[in-house]
């Protein structure tokens, strides 16, 4: 009986998957040169070269089981910013109303030009919405591409340790091409921290600031800004009248 590629190779793949992992995993080449043989290392490698459409269908089928998961912790967060909106906050700073009807979540990155974009178009939204909408900030920043992005949040997050996050984070995205060392401890400074702590807190930022990329990838997420409103998704803002509409839909639901 004939069956389809990926049943008939499937118990064949699970095996060569672990021979692979042992050869060319965690171990050092000296640890996997004492296990496995030369031979056994030639023949796993021709077997691939033989077979490489094996590995792609496992490769296809790998990719879709992932993005099937990322869906439901998708969904599932979604929900949550309507249903639960505490455990969605988390102890991420906030803004606007105590406990509003909306919830705005924002993945952002302070050495993004897009994102300082959307900070200037969120400014008026929230003065006008501050009795409604609670903004919530996540961190997602981009360090392969942004060198300040990662020192930026982490002199953000220590501001927030002494309750002046968000005067801190538009210092840092109206000021965005002065980021770097000096105008962080200047920043600090000029809203009158405890330097010491700042520092001290700064070099204890990355664990809550990894929480929120964690999230941002389980989420999908690739580039900021994004947006969560009450389960609706914006990827980057246009105008202000972008967020009117949103808040429109979502607070008639």
């Amino acid at each position: 009986m004939q069956y389809p590629f990926s049943t008939r190779w499937s118990g064949w793949l699970a095996g060569l998957l672990v021979i692979c992992l042992t050869l060319f995993g965690c171990s050092t080449p000296m640890q996997a040169d004492s296990q496995i043989s030369p031979q056994l290392k030639e023949q796993v490698l021709q077997i691939i070269r033989e077979n490489p459409e094996a590995i792609l269908d496992s490769v296809q089928a790998y990719q879709r089981k992932q993005q099937a998961a990322q869906q439901k912790e998708q969904q599932a967060f979604l929900e949550q910013t309507k249903t639960n909106p505490k455990a969605v906050i988390g102890s991420s700073p906030t803004t606007g109303a105590k406990s509003g009807k909306v919830l705005l979540v924002e993945f952002s990155d302070f050495q993004c030009p897009y994102c300082s974009k959307a900070h200037a178009i969120l400014k008026p939204f929230m003065a006008k919405h501050s009795d409604v909408v609670t903004l919530v900030y996540k961190h997602f920043p981009l360090t392969s591409i942004h060198a300040e992005a990662m020192p930026a949040a982490k002199a953000a997050w220590a501001a927030g340790q002494q309750g002046q996050f968000w005067a801190y984070h538009d210092a840092l995205f109206t000021q965005q091409e002065q980021l770097g060392e000096s105008f962080y401890q200047a920043t600090a400074k000029t809203l009158k921290l405890d330097l010491k702590r700042f520092d001290r807190d700064r070099a204890n930022a990355e664990t809550a600031i990894q929480q929120d990329i964690e999230l941002g990838k389980k989420l999908g997420l690739s580039g900021t800004p994004f947006f969560i409103m009450n389960g609706e998704t914006l990827t980057g803002l246009s105008s202000v009248d972008e967020l009117e509409e949103v808040l429109g839909r979502v607070s008639k639901g």
